[in-house]
């Protein structure tokens, strides 16, 4: 048995590669480096969805109709927001889905990648008692986002975020999207066990605690000591390892590109990198038998805090990037896959407590 799934291959997929031993990701035949940062998030949502959907149109027009999609996901939203106001961002996101049609088509798909990106510039600024902005669907996506939130700059660096979480290979929330697929239910039933999965602290929502761990440093003033500090507890340094990579996470690389695109966080990203350098040393010493690197949750946290998410909404913002991956696996597992059913062992109560 391969507790964890470990090394089990459950399914086979055009979409996405990890290669954790050299540190690439794959996205439908382009590595990250090439996309992120030079893709838009529709072109590479148009790349993640080609083949899963007959009328798929152009990325321009495909562009065009998610677009359209936020407008009538802002319009539709308004009755809701008072009564998601006492929710937490994600759950408040995850509720304004679940009603939704749970059909296979095209428009139904785009719908759930507008709504996560329109609800959460919403709620953000209704609990900070501002009025809320109305998407522009001639805008490109991140940009727009980024203008719903009430910020004039950052949608290239948002975007580059988004394409670079759009997928990642048969991850917990993924798969979870791929069994639901598999009993034939609809997409936003795989959204929705994709969210689930995202939702715990050991997939996606790990990125805020990074900007805890930062401003614990700084207020110390002496980056070794915290960390010696936190290793000598046993406690993970957040930001830093990874279940598939054995070397550099190529997110970190792609995102930390996308950061330095912005003016407005020069002191911040030079701290950051100072703590970087810092940990990864502390680390390699006290470590000498693993190789733990730099992951895609450091520089996550300071491209979405530089763009002006709190942290307690950046679960949120990796879901408004993953859900392209989620469908499209949905899709490729409806059409190409089987029933997901594995076996498990079973131990009789009184063997495993004398084991």
């Amino acid at each position: 048995m391969n507790n964890g799934l470990e090394d089990v291959v459950a399914a086979e997929t055009v979409l996405s590669d990890v290669d954790g031993e050299a540190g690439r990701l794959i996205i439908r035949g382009h590595p990250l480096e090439a996309l992120a940062g030079r893709w838009t998030f529709e072109q590479v949502m148009h790349l993640l969805f080609g083949g899963f959907f007959d009328d798929l149109p152009d990325s321009e027009r495909l562009a065009a109709r998610l677009g359209q999609a936020r407008a009538d996901a802002f319009e539709r939203a308004g009755p809701l927001l008072p009564l998601l106001a006492e929710l937490p961002v994600y759950d408040a996101m995850r509720a304004a889905l679940a009603p939704m049609p749970d059909g296979l088509a095209l428009d139904e798909a785009l719908r759930l990648v507008a709504v996560p990106a329109v609800l959460i510039p919403a709620l953000l600024r209704q609990a900070a008692g501002q009025d809320l902005i109305a998407p522009d669907p001639a805008r490109g996506h991140a940009d727009d986002v980024v203008r719903m939130l009430g910020r004039d700059t950052g949608g290239a660096a948002l975007d580059a975020y988004l394409v670079t979480v759009s997928d990642h290979g048969l991850n917990a929330s993924t798969f979870a999207a791929r069994v639901v697929a598999s009993t034939q239910a609809g997409l936003t039933s795989a959204v929705l066990a994709g969210l689930g999965a995202l939702k715990g602290p050991l997939h996606g929502g790990a990125p805020g605690p990074v900007i805890e761990m930062l401003d614990a440093i700084a207020a110390e003033g002496d980056a070794r000591a915290w960390i010696d500090r936190a290793l000598n507890r046993g406690e993970r340094l957040m930001g830093f390892g990874h279940r598939i990579y054995r070397v550099r996470d190529p997110r970190a690389d792609a995102l930390k590109a996308a950061l330095h695109t912005l003016d407005r966080v020069g002191g911040r990203l030079q701290f950051a990198e100072q703590v970087e350098r810092v940990a990864l040393v502390a680390l390699r010493q006290r470590k000498q038998s693993r190789v733990i690197e730099t992951n895609v949750e450091f520089y996550t946290a300071l491209l979405l805090e530089a763009v002006g998410f709190p942290k307690e909404s950046f679960t949120g913002v990796f879901a408004m990037g993953r859900v392209v991956g989620w469908i499209a696996h949905a899709r490729e597992q409806a059409l190409t896959g089987r029933l997901i059913r594995p076996k498990s062992i079973y131990i009789e109560e009184g063997r495993a407590r004398a084991a």
